[in-house]
């Protein structure tokens, strides 16, 4: 087995980081959203829901289309991006944020969602009647009560950010430090028949993605455990 070469610790570095900054702006972004879905009367939220939901069913390069054109020269991303001197997102680190959130919004909304809604609204009232401002009672009370949520969203967007490929070769291309993450390296290594840089890569993928499943069965063990 060959040794961890600087290309393979750029991929897994990349991924990380990817990874990581992509799991905080879901939790940002997805919070309100998730609340939002949960408590909303408006007949309409179930539409919100589906199109949050799309990246689930749709396939990856379908989705890649879109989101390259998004953030090509003739996009939205080419606009933001003249702010910063560049002609588009599309193959930057950036473009790789803006898909990777797209993709991974509904495996951390739902969770979040879930636990907000097995919560119901009791919790709520009685902060209410102890004279707490919603936002007070929204910190105090419904966040300390969804934290499972949270914690299972917050390994799903980090598992599913980790394992992108149609979606992240779309965007991103194949390109050393900047695009180049784990499932493009995996990749590459195969066409050009680096069948030993493939296996450690794809080996970690496994292990990984086992961990993974089995803290989320331990994190849902728990939860039935310390249920009323």
């Amino acid at each position: 087995m060959v040794p961890f070469t600087d290309e393979i610790w750029m991929a897994v570095r990349l991924t990380i980081e990817l990874a990581a900054l992509t799991t905080i702006i879901l939790l940002v972004l997805g919070t309100p959203l998730a609340w939002w879905l949960a408590r909303s009367k408006a007949r309409w939220k179930e539409v919100i829901a589906a199109i949050v939901a799309l990246p689930i069913v749709l396939p990856p390069t379908v989705l890649g289309f879109y989101l390259l054109v998004a953030l090509g020269p003739d996009g939205l991303g080419g606009v933001l991006s003249t702010f910063g001197g560049a002609r588009t997102l599309a193959f930057t680190f950036e473009g790789l944020v803006v898909g990777s959130v797209v993709y991974s919004l509904p495996f951390v909304v739902q969770p979040i969602r879930n636990a907000f809604e097995a919560m119901g609204g009791r919790p709520m009232e009685v902060a209410a009647t102890l004279r707490a401002s919603p936002m007070e009672a929204f910190w105090r009370v419904a966040i300390p009560l969804a934290r499972p949520g949270f914690l299972t969203g917050a390994v799903l967007g980090f598992a599913h950010t980790v394992g992108e490929f149609g979606v992240v070769l779309m965007i991103g291309g194949n390109i050393p430090g900047e695009t180049k993450v784990l499932s493009v390296a995996i990749y590459d290594f195969v066409e050009t028949l680096r069948w030993r840089e493939a296996n450690i890569l794809a080996a970690g993928m496994v292990v990984f993605a086992f961990l993974v499943i089995l803290a989320m069965m331990l994190l849902e063990r728990r939860m039935r455990r310390v249920a009323p």
